[in-house]
């Protein structure tokens, strides 16, 4: 069976990256044996701990998209965020938005794969794990990362988001 077209998106685009794991290997997007959309499930369904895992989030900053990467043990502070980064409305994103400016659907919105490069914020609590795991594409599909090559990846400014 063919992998989703996002999924074979975010692989392309983890080739071309060089992106790494953890452990220095080729980052591999895997499918998980079902959809997990939330960061809890997630961690719950990789055995890791819900701080490793790199939520991505789209947020519209002055109609423009913003990807927050961030750990799932953390809420965005929209007000915060919005000061340190120069931005006067800093909201969630409508589903239509996220799709329009990513090509995927809210809970499996990847780092990476999009129709173009998105303005990217990486959340400086994921330096703290050795390896974090971010989404692939679709709800089932992530890929093992770390926070460095998160940040070269995307081309991401570290803040902190909560």
């Amino acid at each position: 069976m063919q992998p989703h077209p996002n999924v074979q998106a975010v692989q392309r685009a983890l080739d071309d990256a060089g992106a790494r794991n953890g452990s220095g290997e080729a980052g591999l997007v895997r499918l998980l044996p079902e959809a997990v959309h939330t960061a809890a499930a997630a961690a719950e369904a990789l055995g890791v701990s819900v701080g490793a895992i790199a939520n991505s989030l789209i947020f519209d900053a002055d109609d423009a998209p913003l990807l927050v990467l961030t750990s799932g043990a953390h809420r965005v502070d929209t007000a915060g965020l919005a000061a340190t980064l120069g931005v006067t409305h800093l909201r969630r994103a409508s589903p239509e938005f996220v799709r329009r400016h990513t090509g995927q659907a809210i809970g499996g919105v990847a780092p990476v794969g999009h129709p173009a490069p998105l303005r990217t914020v990486v959340d400086t609590a994921l330096a703290g794990y050795d390896e974090v795991w971010a989404a692939g594409g679709v709800p089932r599909a992530v890929f093992p990362t770390t926070y460095a090559e998160l940040l070269r990846i995307t081309a991401g400014t570290p803040a902190e988001v909560a």
